[in-house]
C-alpha cells in the first residue's frame, strides 16, 4: 500500500521512520507529475519543496501552528499531506483551488497568490499571539524570488523589532520566481549558496588550532569573538543578523534530517529566525530541469513522460503582442522593456533575445517598475511594461502620481486582463479599467482581436505626454472582428437595419464576436441593433454622445467589474453632454470569482450572449409600453434560440 494514501493529516508523518519520509518523497513526486499533466498547474515549484513540506509538518502543529506560503501556487504538497489528495478537478469548478483555499481546509490560512505579502502576515499573526498570551508558532514560507518585493523588507524591518516575538521565516530559495530570479538580493543569497559558510570554516580552524601549542585556544576565542566581522568576510548572511534576524543555513533542502534539525532550532529560539533553505525547483523530473526557461513553473496538459503539450491552442494573445514588439524595437532604438519577474509569461522572452540591452526585469516589484518607467521616459526613451492585469492594482499610485501627474510617455501592456477563470480569484484581471478611469490624461485601449492588439500597441506607443494602457484576454485569441465603418473614433461592427435602431450596443475588447451574437439574438425578436468598439475605452470618444442620441437605448459589455467601469465612464459622458438615453451596463459584479473554465465563469455571473439578450429584450419592450406580455414572449423566443446556438465564451 502506497504510503502516500495512509497520510490523511500531517500527524501520520510523526509514525514515519526516515526510509519511509524519503519513499513518501519520491511518492509526491509521481503523484505530482501524473495528476498535474492531465489537468495542468504548477508543477516545477511544487516539486522542489517535498522535502521542505514533509519537515515543515513534522517540526510544526498544523493547523494550531499557522503555516503560511507565498505564494501559494507552491502548496500542492502541504494539500497532499494535510488530507486533500483527489487533484483530478485540480483548478476546475468544483476541484482543488491551485493555491491554499480557505474553504477547502482549516490548514489554510491565507489565500494569497499575490507575492511579497506573506511577511506582513506573519508578522501579525505573531503580533496577535503575543496580545493573546498563545504559543501558537507562525511559519511563513517565502521564496527568494518573492523576496525582491519591497512589502517582503517592510514586513522584516517591523519583524525584527521584536527579539522575543517567535517568527519563522523559511527562504525557499531555488534561485528562481518564474524565471532565474533577478537583482541584488539574488546576487546576495547566490553568494550564500556558493559559500562554504562560517560554522564549517571555525569548525576547521579549531581543529588546526586545537592542536597548537601555547596561543591555539586563546587565538580560536579571538577568532570566535570576532564572529560578527568574520562570518560577513566568510558567508554574508549578516545582512539579516544585521536587522536583528537570526539566520540558520544555508540548508540542503532536499535533506529531511538536516530541515527537521533546523526548523527545530528555529522553533525554539523564541524570536525571529530565518531558515534558509536550498532546493531546486522541477527536481526529480528530467523535463522540468531540461526547461531553462521556467522549470515547468505552470504547464498545460502534458504527456508525463515527455513534459510535452497534448495540444496546441493556436496563437495566443500574448505571443501576438511579443511578436509586435520586437518589431517595434527593430524600427524604434527608444522602444524599452520592463518586466517583474515574468519575462516569458508576459510574451517578453523574444524581444529580450533581440534586444537583450533593452529589457528590465525588476523582480517582483511592480511599484518600483512604474516608477523605473517614469523616469526612463522622463531620460528619453518610451517604456512599455508588461504585467498581468491583477499586478498593476500594486502599482496604482505610481501609475497616478508618478507616470500620469509628469505626463510621462510610459505604455502599460495588461495580459490576462479580464475573467482568467482557474487560477481563481486573486488573478482575475477584473479591475484595472475601473481604478484606471480616475488617472488624468491616461488612455486606455481594448483590443477586440489579433489585428487589434498590433495596431493599438502601436498606437499607444506614439504617445509621449501621457500613460497609455493595453489590455488583453488570457488564452488563444479568435479569428479577426472587422469593422464595416468608422464613426469617430470607434470601429463599427454592425450596422443596424433602421433609420431609427433600438440599441446601441457598446463592445468593449475580446467580448465583440460574443456581442455580435446578442445584436443576431435582438435581430430575431426586431430590435435593430447597432455594435460599435470605442478601441479606446479612456477617454470616451467624443462621437459616444451623439450617436447614442440616435439610439433607444445604449447597452454596454465589459470583461471588467460593473463598479465604476466602462459602462460608467459611457453614462457620465452621456450626462454631461446632456443625452438623456436610457444605458444599461453589463460586466462582472463586484463580488470574487470561484475557480472554474473562463467559460463557467461567465455563464454564472449571467455574462453570455443568451443571457444579455434576454434582459436587453425586457427593457425594449419595457420602453414600448409591452412589458407586461410583449417581454414574456421575447423572453420565451430567446429562450428557445438560445437551445440551439449556445453561448460561445
Amino acid at each position: 500500500m502506497p504510503l502516500l494514501t495512509r497520510i490523511r493529516g500531517p500527524r501520520d508523518l510523526d509514525r514515519l521512520s526516515p526510509e519511509e519520509l524519503n519513499q513518501l518523497a519520491e511518492e509526491i513526486r509521481t503523484f505530482l507529475v501524473e495528476a498535474v499533466s492531465k489537468t495542468g498547474g504548477h508543477l516545477g515549484p511544487n516539486l522542489g519543496v517535498v522535502e521542505l513540506t514533509i519537515a515543515l509538518h513534522r517540526v510544526f502543529d498544523s493547523p494550531k501552528d499557522k503555516v503560511l506560503w507565498d505564494t501559494g501556487h507552491q502548496s500542492y504538497v502541504h494539500k497532499l499531506l494535510t488530507g486533500r489528495q483527489d487533484f483530478s478537478r485540480l483548478k476546475m469548478k468544483g476541484g482543488l483551488s491551485g493555491y491554499p483555499s480557505q474553504a477547502e481546509s482549516e490548514h489554510d490560512v491565507i489565500e494569497n497568490s499575490h507575492a511579497s505579502t506573506v511577511l506582513g502576515w506573519a508578522d501579525g499573526l505573531a503580533k496577535a499571539n503575543q496580545l493573546r498570551r498563545r504559543d501558537d508558532h507562525v511559519v511563513a514560507v517565502i521564496g527568494d524570488g518573492a523576496l525582491t518585493g519591497g512589502m517582503a523588507w517592510e514586513a522584516l524591518n517591523n519583524i525584527a523589532e521584536a527579539k522575543d516575538r517567535p517568527l519563522v521565516i523559511v527562504v525557499n530559495d531555488n534561485e528562481r520566481s518564474y524565471a532565474p530570479t533577478i537583482g541584488g538580493l539574488a546576487n546576495h543569497l547566490a553568494t550564500l549558496r556558493t559559500t562554504d559558510g562560517y560554522e564549517r570554516f571555525l569548525s576547521r580552524t579549531k581543529e588546526i588550532l586545537d592542536r597548537t601549542p601555547v596561543v591555539g585556544k586563546p587565538l580560536y576565542e579571538t577568532l570566535h569573538g570576532a564572529k560578527k566581522g568574520l562570518k560577513d568576510f566568510i558567508a554574508p548572511q549578516g545582512m539579516f543578523e544585521d536587522l536583528g534576524l537570526k539566520y540558520v543555513g544555508p540548508i540542503d533542502g532536499h535533506d529531511i534530517e538536516a530541515l527537521e534539525s533546523a526548523l527545530a532550532r528555529a522553533k525554539r529560539f523564541g524570536g525571529p529566525v530565518i531558515v534558509h533553505c536550498l532546493t531546486e525547483k522541477g527536481r526529480g523530473y528530467q523535463p522540468a530541469l531540461q526547461d531553462e526557461a521556467d522549470r515547468f513553473h505552470a504547464v498545460g496538459k502534458i504527456h508525463p513522460d515527455t513534459g510535452l503539450p497534448i495540444a496546441s491552442s493556436g496563437a495566443d494573445w500574448t505571443s501576438v503582442f511579443g511578436e509586435e514588439m520586437v518589431k517595434l524595437g527593430e524600427e524604434r532604438e527608444d522602444i524599452v522593456a520592463i518586466t517583474a519577474a515574468m519575462l516569458q509569461p508576459v510574451g517578453l522572452e523574444k524581444f529580450a533575445k533581440r534586444f537583450p540591452e533593452r529589457v528590465y526585469d525588476v523582480g517582483i516589484a511592480e511599484q518600483h517598475g512604474a516608477v523605473s518607467a517614469a523616469g526612463l521616459a522622463t531620460g528619453g526613451v518610451h517604456p512599455v511594461f508588461a504585467v498581468y492585469a491583477t499586478f498593476l492594482n500594486r502599482a496604482f499610485d505610481q501609475v497616478l502620481m508618478d507616470v500620469a501627474l509628469h505626463k510621462c510617455g510610459v505604455t502599460f501592456v495588461l495580459d490576462r486582463a479580464g475573467v482568467t477563470g482557474t487560477d481563481g480569484a486573486s488573478h482575475n484581471g477584473m479591475w484595472d479599467m475601473s481604478i484606471l478611469q480616475v488617472v488624468p490624461g491616461l488612455r486606455l485601449a481594448a483590443p477586440r482581436d489579433a489585428d487589434q492588439v498590433r495596431a493599438q500597441l502601436r498606437e499607444a506607443v506614439a504617445v509621449e505626454d501621457a500613460p497609455t494602457v493595453v489590455r488583453f484576454s488570457k488564452g488563444a485569441v479568435g479569428p479577426a472582428v472587422p469593422a464595416v465603418g468608422r464613426v469617430g473614433g470607434m470601429d463599427v461592427l454592425r450596422e443596424p437595419g433602421a433609420d431609427r435602431p433600438d440599441v446601441l450596443l457598446v463592445s468593449v475588447g475580446a467580448l465583440a464576436p460574443m456581442c455580435l451574437e446578442i445584436a443576431g439574438l435582438l435581430d430575431r425578436q426586431g430590435i435593430s441593433t447597432t455594435v460599435v468598439d470605442p478601441r479606446w475605452v479612456k477617454p470616451v470618444d467624443e462621437a459616444m454622445a451623439p450617436l447614442a442620441e440616435r439610439h433607444r437605448v445604449v447597452v454596454t459589455v465589459e470583461d471588467n467589474s460593473r463598479v465604476g467601469g466602462v459602462g460608467s465612464a459611457i453614462a457620465q459622458a452621456l450626462r454631461d453632454a446632456g443625452v438623456d438615453v436610457p444605458l444599461r451596463d453589463f460586466g462582472i459584479p463586484p463580488r470574487f470569482l470561484d475557480h472554474a473554465s473562463r467559460a463557467e465563469v461567465l455563464t454564472e455571473i449571467g455574462l453570455t450572449a443568451p443571457d444579455i439578450a434576454r434582459q436587453v429584450t425586457g427593457l425594449v419592450a419595457k420602453l414600448d409600453g409591452r412589458y407586461e406580455r410583449g417581454a414574456a414572449d421575447a423572453v420565451e423566443s430567446v429562450e428557445s434560440v438560445e437551445s440551439v446556438e449556445p453561448a460561445r465564451d
